[in-house]
């Protein structure tokens, strides 16, 4: 299945954090918290400004993104989950980093 985001939103699946400590005790999944970078799958077309020129977006698919904590709906396609969030929340892009494992 292919999903289009419609406006400013942007599809975002989380990037798979080290489940270790650097002491190397492994953390289980119930006791982590879910990573806050993720790698743009999608991007919509952008948002409509107030004359209703279409401004485009600033991220493109495959970009390394860094959002806030509470960011985006989760939402499962295909089997896998993602997020769908407006480009608003996103806080920045991790320049020189190749997008890391699927979560």
């Amino acid at each position: 299945m292919r999903f289009r985001p419609l406006g400013d939103r942007v599809v975002v699946r989380r990037v798979k954090e080290e489940q270790k400590t650097a002491g190397g005790i492994i953390i289980p999944d119930t006791a982590q918290e879910k990573p806050q970078e993720g790698e743009i799958i999608a991007v919509g077309p952008g948002a409509l400004d107030k004359d209703g020129k279409r401004v485009a977006p600033e991220v493109k698919a495959g970009d390394t993104v860094l959002f806030g904590k509470w960011s985006g709906t989760e939402v499962k396609l295909d089997g896998e989950d993602l997020l769908i969030m407006k480009e608003s929340d996103i806080m920045g892009v991790v320049e020189g980093k190749k997008p890391s494992k699927k979560s």
